[in-house]
Order: structure tokens, then C-alpha cells, then sequence
């Protein structure tokens, strides 16, 4: 059995897919990080999660951090509804990358990311805030969740859509390379 060290629901959606046997333990690590660019950051801050967890827990832990970046400027979670308006603005019509860092602690660290390249429509004030109005948006990096309504701002992805979501499928590659069985049917 391995650890994951995130309160994400879709984290834990994501693993369940592919395994039955896992445990979520939160984790309270300090998320600031000053890094020189968001990939360092990302993979920093699931060091972070997965370490703290690791030191509570022992085991095999997996640690993520989902950012979103555009323009070399890294949109995090939103503090209220008119951030996330500000930030669903900047993102309308434009590309953006979502990284994603991860640390797996198992007889040493694996550490590494993954960048998904997704490009919004332009998008309109109403759109915007009805979105906001679901309250959808509040706790999510860059304030969109791809897997839920905000699905209809999307023109494309290039890359891995589960990453987008918060973590990518090569974590569940690596699990499975490390003896964790997939899900059985």
C-alpha cells in the first residue's frame, strides 16, 4: 500500500482509477517556495507533501503540485471570486501550460514533472460569471477545473489530460513499476 500525501479529490479520483490500494493522509507542508522557474517549484512543493507525510506516515508517499502557468506568470489557487474572474479573463483565448510536480518517496525519491499545453476560446463576461457563480473555481489552480464545467471553455489539449486534472498518468506508471498492482476487474 502507498500514501498519498494530498486532500485533492481529484487526486484521489485519479488513483482509484488505477489502484484499490491506497491511503490519503493531507499534508500541512509549507507551500512557499521561491524556485527559479514553475517546474522547480511544482517538483519543490511536492517534495515538500511527500516528506512531510513520509515522516508521519513511513512507507511508499506520493506527493504532487498542479500549477498553472501563462506568460511566464504562475496563476495559483484564486483567493476569491473576483481573482478568479481576473484570472479566467487573462486565460480567455490564450495557450497556457499546466505543470505538474511530483515526488514519489520509495527506497529513495523519485522526483519529475509534467507540462499539458491548453488553449481557451474566448470567453465572454456572462460565461465568466455564471463559472464563478458554480463556485467551481475557488479552490483550483488558475480557477478552472478541466473535468468539470469549465470543459466548454476548452479549444485544446496537447499532453496528458489527467495532469491537467492534477496528476499525471506517468505517476501511475511509476507505482505500477514499483510493484503496486493495478486495479483488478
Amino acid at each position: 500500500m502507498f500514501v498519498l500525501a494530498s486532500q485533492s479529490p481529484r487526486r484521489r479520483e485519479i488513483l482509484g482509477r488505477f489502484f484499490e490500494n491506497f491511503k490519503v493522509v493531507p499534508s500541512n507542508a509549507d507551500e512557499n517556495v521561491i524556485a527559479e522557474n514553475p517546474r522547480e517549484k511544482a517538483i519543490e512543493v511536492a517534495r515538500r507533501k511527500a516528506w512531510e507525510v513520509y515522516n508521519k506516515t513511513g512507507g511508499t508517499v506520493v506527493g504532487a503540485d498542479t500549477i498553472v502557468v501563462l506568460e511566464n506568470k504562475v496563476l495559483g489557487k484564486p483567493r476569491d471570486k473576483e481573482e478568479a474572474k481576473e484570472m479566467l479573463k487573462l486565460l480567455s483565448g490564450k495557450i497556457h501550460e499546466v505543470i505538474t510536480g511530483y515526488c514519489i518517496i520509495h527506497k529513495g525519491e523519485i522526483t519529475g514533472f509534467e507540462v499539458t499545453k491548453v488553449k481557451f476560446r474566448e470567453l465572454g463576461e456572462e460565461e465568466i460569471d455564471w463559472y464563478v457563480r458554480t463556485g467551481e473555481p475557488l479552490d483550483k489552480a488558475g480557477a478552472y477545473a478541466v473535468q468539470g464545467k469549465a470543459a466548454i471553455f476548452i479549444e485544446w489539449i496537447h499532453g496528458d489530460f489527467y495532469n491537467v486534472m492534477g496528476l499525471p498518468v506517468k505517476v501511475v506508471l511509476i507505482l505500477r513499476s514499483l510493484g503496486f498492482p493495478l486495479k483488478q476487474f
